[in-house]
């Protein structure tokens, strides 16, 4: 935990050791490229202002890079105006301004956007832009990990094993890409309208297991001399990795999503089985104390509905006992089908039964209309396949 970082009642330091050392292990690659050139992408302000000491500039050029690389979204050192030609070739002979691969890229019917990025070391992860369907507005959902180490027996995704852990460069870079692919550059400010809104980190793998490299792009992303996202506009869904769940909240402070998705111990063991190690107490009790949480701010419980397993009025009467007291909202979703499922979908009358209880105790409890499910790009469907160079979705 940081030096700053407030003590937090019930932080298990020993726990969050072990789940860093286990993240080491998964550690994505060098951002130097093979002709010896750094990736700027992904750097701190205080790295990018140590890796111009390291030329024999002054620190005023880590502002300048930042504006141009952040803000203003460039890719070419070429392009940076207030920078004389010399030292834009110096830049260029010794960095680079990265951006993951677009391999595939699919837009389905209802607009809803899928792409693959892939990364120097041929991995690769999904990322979603999901339209506002209103407004001029939406939703990009960024993945943290190549793979998912959780095994959701519902989630798609979870059937792909952990391969590595995202670097803070290919995170952000997501975003930076889907930007570049909207044309959203320079980085809009104050009340101008964006289409790429707000992040959720709800993509591939589970951000609390990478919590390092999430933290810094989403401290980069938040930056208001750059992407300027406030942290009001990103939400981070985690499937309960408890002791890292107060660090996130003490040192981010991001909106919060629980994948929740049962509400008894029996049901969660199988079907999220981190269960195992995080119970439903201990899950709730970390929501309870997670710092910000309010009715302007409430945390957000997800909720897959699957037939006959979770979705019985007693499971909705159990939730709002759960949750009582917690500024919460819970997302009801629709199970989404995909290849080698053996779950079903809960009735429509199921799901208004359920929904209806939640709401007759005081929480919103909206049903997630499926999107983009022609592109395989709707909730638990990502799952990236790259073989012999080659990416498909």
């Amino acid at each position: 935990m940081s030096a700053d970082a407030p003590a937090i009642d019930g932080l298990d330091e020993a726990a969050r050791a072990r789940i860093l050392a286990k993240a080491a292990l998964f550690a994505p690659p060098s951002n130097v490229l093979a002709d010896g050139r750094r990736d700027l992408v992904g750097l701190s302000r205080e790295d990018l202002a140590a890796a111009m000491a390291e030329i024999g500039e002054q620190p005023f050029r880590a502002k300048q890079l930042w504006h141009w690389i952040y803000h203003q979204g460039v890719t070419d050192f070429a392009a940076m105006a207030n920078i004389a030609k010399p030292l834009r070739a110096k830049l260029a002979a010794q960095f680079t301004i990265g951006r993951p691969e677009v391999a595939a890229d699919h837009l389905s019917a209802d607009e809803t956007r899928k792409m693959l990025f892939r990364f120097r070391d041929h991995e690769a992860v999904e990322t979603v832009y999901i339209p506002d369907v209103t407004e001029d507005r939406g939703a990009v959902c960024l993945s943290s990990q190549v793979g998912c180490t959780l095994s959701c027996r519902f989630c798609h995704t979870g059937t792909q094993r952990l391969t590595r852990n995202l670097s803070a460069a290919e995170i952000v870079g997501q975003f930076m890409a889907m930007r570049d692919a909207y044309g959203e550059w320079p980085s809009p400010k104050g009340e101008t309208p964006r289409l790429l809104s707000t992040i959720v980190l709800m993509g591939m793998g589970e951000p609390l297991y990478n919590y390092e490299n999430v933290a810094k792009a989403m401290k980069i992303v938040m930056d208001g001399e750059g992407i300027g996202l406030s942290r009001r506009r990103i939400t981070l869904s985690t499937s309960g990795v408890v002791p890292m769940m107060d660090r996130a909240g003490a040192e981010l402070g991001v909106n919060l999503a629980v994948s929740l998705h049962a509400v008894t111990d029996d049901v969660r063991d199988v079907i999220v089985p981190l269960n195992r190690k995080y119970n439903i107490a201990e899950l709730i009790a970390a929501c309870r104390r997670y710092p910000g949480a309010s009715n302007a701010r409430r945390i957000t419980f997800e909720y897959v509905m699957l037939k006959g397993i979770n979705d019985s009025e007693a499971d909705a009467r159990r939730l709002v006992e759960l949750i009582d007291g917690i500024p919460a909202k819970v997302n009801l979703i629709p199970f989404n089908p995909w290849p080698g499922s053996t779950y079903e979908t809960s009735s429509g009358n199921a799901i208004r039964r359920f929904a209806n209880i939640v709401m007759d105790a005081g929480y919103a409890a909206p049903v997630r209309t499926p999107r983009g499910q022609d592109i395989l790009a709707a909730c638990g469907q990502l799952k990236s396949k790259v073989a012999d160079g080659a990416g498909a979705a």
